[in-house]
C-alpha cells in the first residue's frame, strides 16, 4: 500500500530541483513529509530521510490495520509494544493483521519513535490546528490522517513522556516497565588484522595478474590515513599532491562535497580564475550536484567532524610510509586513467565496465574489497573488522598502542570531541589479559617471596594426591 520512491522536487519557477526519498500513498504522495525533508534538507542526510521514511510508512501501515481505535493515547502505546513484541501470534505462528513484523530491539525501536517524534514535532508546531482543517484543504486522505495523528501525539505528549520511546506496557497489566537489555561489555573492535594489511595490498587487489590500483588507494586511504569508507568517493585528481616537506610522500586533502573550496583550475566563461563552493564548481562546470546529494548509486556521504584548514580533511598517514606508497600507486592510477573521459570531476572512475569513466561508486568498492580479502583468505565480517571500516578501527588502535595524546588522535581521526575515538581504540581481549599478566607480575615483583600462596596451594593438592 505505501511504497517509497525518489521524487524530484521544484520549489520555483527556476527550474532547480532537490532529490528526496517521498512516501507513495494510494492517494498520491505523502506531502507533509515532503514539506518536512525540505526543511531540514540543510542539516540532515538522506540516509536519514530514509530511515524517516520507513518509520513513518510502519505507523501509517499499523494505522489501516486499526482503524477501530479510537483512543489515541493507547494508539501510540499499542504501535510501540508492536514494535517491540511483532504482530505474529506465538501459539499459531500466524499474523492476521498482514504487517508480518518481527520484534524488533530496543534500539531500533527508541529510534523509529524518535523519528516519528520529531516529525509530529515539527507538524504539530506547523499545523497546530490540524484537526480544524477548513473544507478548502487540499491535502489528500492520508496527509489528513498525518496531521491528525501529530495533532493528536501533540495533545497527548504530556502524557506520553518519554515512555514512548523507551517503555511499554507489559502484557497484562496497566504498569510501565521499562524495555532496555541488560549492559554487556562490547565485543572484539572490529579493527582489520595489521599482518593481513600488506597483503591485502600486494595479492588481494590483484586478480589474474592485474592489479587494482584504485581500489589499492581507497583502502591506504582507509588504513593508513583514518578516513571513513565513503569520503575518498569526494576526491577529485587536484586534491592529491607531493608533501612539500617530502615529496616522496603525498598529501591528500579530502574536500567537504559542498563546502570545499572549488579546484584552482576553475575559470569562468572568460578564462579568468574563478573561486566558490564545490557545490557551485559542480553545477557550473557539470551540472551536477554533490554526492551528498544523489539519490542513487553514486551517492556518498559524508558524516561531519572536524576538518583541517577551510572545509577539508588532511590525511594523517600513520605510518608515515603509507603516504609514499600512495603517491607511487596514485602515479600509476593516473597513468590508467589518462586517457579516459569523463563528465564528472572525481578522481575514481569506472576503468573496465560500462559506462567507463562513469563515478566509482561505494558498492562497487565494496565488492571489491571483499573480494580482495577472499583472495588472501579472509572471512569477510564486519564483526572480524575485514570490512572497509575495520581499517578505521585499525588506524584508530595503531595510534593508542602507539601511545598517541588522545588530543592529537582527535586530530588525526578528524573527530568532534575526544570520546568519539573510545570505540576505536579500546583493547581486544588479547590486550586485556596480557594486561592481566602484566599487573600480576607487577605484583609478584612487589612481594617477592619463595613462594606464592598459588604455588603453596598447588603443591598441596598435589601432595594429598
Amino acid at each position: 500500500m505505501f511504497v517509497t520512491v525518489k521524487a524530484r522536487v521544484y520549489t520555483d519557477a527556476t527550474g532547480v530541483y532537490t532529490e528526496l526519498p517521498a512516501l507513495m500513498t494510494p492517494a498520491g504522495v505523502l506531502e507533509p513529509l515532503l514539506d518536512y525533508f525540505l526543511h531540514r534538507s540543510h542539516d540532515r542526510s538522506l540516509m536519514w530521510m530514509i530511515k524517516v521514511t520507513r518509520s513513518l510508512r510502519m505507523f501509517l501501515e499499523y494505522l489501516q490495520v486499526n482503524t477501530a481505535e479510537r483512543d489515541t493515547y493507547q494508539l501510540f502505546q499499542n504501535f510501540a509494544q508492536r514494535l517491540y513484541t511483532g504482530t505474529f501470534d506465538r501459539s499459531t505462528g500466524l499474523d492476521s493483521s498482514g504487517l508480518c513484523w518481527a520484534p524488533r530491539s530496543p534500539k531500533d525501536v527508541a529510534q523509529i519513535i524518535t523519528h516519528l517524534t520529531d516529525f509530529f514535532d515539527w507538524l504539530g508546531n506547523m499545523l497546530p490546528e490540524a484537526t480544524k482543517v477548513n473544507p478548502r484543504y487540499e491535502g489528500g486522505a492520508f496527509d489528513r490522517q498525518i496531521d491528525a495523528a501529530a495533532y493528536q501525539y501533540r495533545r497527548n505528549k504530556a502524557f506520553l513522556g518519554h515512555t514512548w520511546a523507551q517503555n511499554a506496557p507489559p502484557e497484562t497489566g496497566h504498569r510501565m516497565r521499562s524495555r532496555r537489555l541488560p549492559n554487556v561489555e562490547k565485543g572484539e573492535p572490529p579493527a582489520f588484522p595489521e599482518e593481513c594489511f600488506e597483503e591485502l595490498l600486494l595479492n588481494g587487489f590483484n586478480a589474474g595478474g592485474r592489479r587494482d590500483y584504485r581500489g589499492m588507494l581507497i583502502t591506504l586511504l582507509l588504513h593508513g590515513a583514518g578516513f571513513r569508507e565513503s569520503e575518498p568517493f569526494h576526491l577529485y585528481i587536484q586534491d592529491v599532491f607531493p608533501t612539500p616537506s617530502n615529496p616522496d610522500q603525498a598529501n591528500v586533502l579530502v574536500h567537504h562535497p559542498s563546502y570545499g573550496a572549488g579546484p584552482a583550475e576553475w575559470r569562468d566563461e572568460r578564462g579568468k580564475p574563478r573561486k566558490g563552493t564545490r557545490a557551485e564548481y559542480l553545477a557550473h562546470q557539470y551540472g551536477l550536484v554533490p554526492r551528498t546529494d544523489v539519490l542513487d548509486r553514486r551517492h556518498a556521504g559524508w558524516k561531519g567532524g572536524t576538518h583541517d584548514g577551510p572545509y577539508y580533511k588532511q590525511a594523517y598517514w600513520f605510518l608515515p610510509e603509507y603516504g609514499e606508497w600512495f603517491q607511487q600507486l596514485w602515479q600509476r592510477y593516473l597513468e590508467q586513467i589518462a586517457c579516459i573521459e569523463r563528465d564528472h570531476p572525481f578522481a575514481f572512475v569506472n576503468l573496465n565496465r560500462e559506462p567507463v569513466g562513469a563515478m566509482y561508486t561505494l558498492a562497487q568498492y565494496n565488492k571489491a574489497h571483499a573480494a580482495a580479502c577472499k583472495r588472501i583468505g579472509l572471512t569477510v565480517s564486519k564483526a572480524l573488522g575485514t570490512t572497509p571500516h575495520g581499517h578505521r578501527h585499525a588506524y584508530g588502535r595503531r595510534l593508542r598502542n602507539a601511545d598517541v595524546d588522545k588530543a592529537l588522535i582527535r586530530r588525526f581521526m578528524h573527530h568532534a570531541s575526544l570520546e568519539s575515538q573510545e570505540v576505536y581504540t579500546r583493547a581486544n581481549t588479547r590486550e586485556a589479559f596480557a594486561a592481566l599478566e602484566s599487573a600480576a607480575q607487577r605484583l609478584r615483583d612487589k612481594y617477592p617471596g619463595p613462594l606464592s600462596k598459588s604455588d603453596l596451594l598447588l603443591a598441596d593438592i598435589e601432595l594429598n594426591n
